[in-house]
């Protein structure tokens, strides 16, 4: 069993804190705002008053923070006192840039920093379920697999790009933030025209558009099988049946864009060509 640092307790820091108490390790946790340890110090963890203190004789430092600012501060707090060789691996949600520049930056300093965001919600994080990303020293992933595999349904390894991890999981997230402003207006329209939440639903049940399909036709050439310019047409009739623009998410914007791919000289093309990045 090892010592493990746990820095960070939003829900998703306090569920692994948890599920490495329950699988026999020592856990020791910091939040700056230290409260929310109780649930974890409740199951025997072992509130740190600082991020030194939090790793000093730990055998691993796991972060959970918010951002690239968080994590750099928490780091410069206890980078001092981490033993050597001491791996932090950092599952906060960060920019690609920011991530390559940090491994640089402490590689210089002797620390080990992986990158290894996550695809889960707080029970994903309790249970050991969900997906861990991470890419970065192939030699220091293959030595830390059977651990991380320890806390989550699956590890994807995605190389050795330091930053590959994090723009994997950005392109994650942008999927679900788009299709939940779609959905939102998807919902507009059919509420607009009498039909309830439920109802509007219901055809998603057999008719389901999936991301890998719609990715592959963007980057497709050869024969439209649904027409830019009767895709525009059928867009101006979801936002007038919504009740005009306002408070709409995604499809006014959508709108722009094909215009500009009409006027470009593309209307008999397939219309996923106006998403074409």
């Amino acid at each position: 069993m090892a010592t493990v640092a746990v820095i960070g307790m939003g829900l998703l820091g306090v569920g692994f804190a948890q599920h490495l108490i329950e699988a026999g390790h020592t856990v020791r946790v910091w939040n700056r705002t230290a409260s929310k340890c109780g649930p974890v110090a409740a199951m025997g963890g072992v509130v740190a008053e600082t991020p030194a203190d939090c790793v000093a004789g730990a055998d691993r430092v796991h972060l959970v923070l918010s951002e690239d600012a968080a994590v750099d501060l928490v780091i410069d707090a206890f980078a001092d006192g981490l033993g050597d060789g001491v791996p932090v691996i950092d599952h906060s949600t960060n920019a690609p840039a920011k991530v390559g520049a940090r491994v640089e930056r402490l590689a210089a300093r002797g620390i080990t920093y992986l990158h290894a965001p996550v695809f889960m919600a707080p029970v994903n994080s309790r249970s050991a379920t969900g997906i861990m990303l991470i890419s970065g020293d192939p030699a220091r992933i293959e030595a830390l697999k059977p651990a991380l595999s320890e806390m989550t349904g699956q590890v994807r390894d995605l190389g050795a790009d330091p930053t590959r991890a994090a723009t994997v999981k950005l392109t994650g997230n942008a999927m679900l933030v788009v299709v939940t402003a779609g959905m939102g207006d998807v919902l507009r329209i059919g509420t607009a025209n009498g039909m309830s939440a439920a109802e509007c639903l219901e055809l998603f049940e057999t008719f389901a558009p999936t991301p890998g399909p719609a990715g592959k036709r963007i980057l497709k050439d050869g024969p439209p099988s649904f027409e830019l310019t009767m895709a525009r047409k059928d867009v101006r009739l979801m936002i007038e049946a919504a009740g005009g623009p306002d408070g709409m998410l995604t499809l006014p914007g959508i709108a722009a864009r094909m215009d500009e791919a009409l006027a470009a000289g593309h209307g008999d093309e397939d219309f996923a060509r106006f998403a074409r990045p």
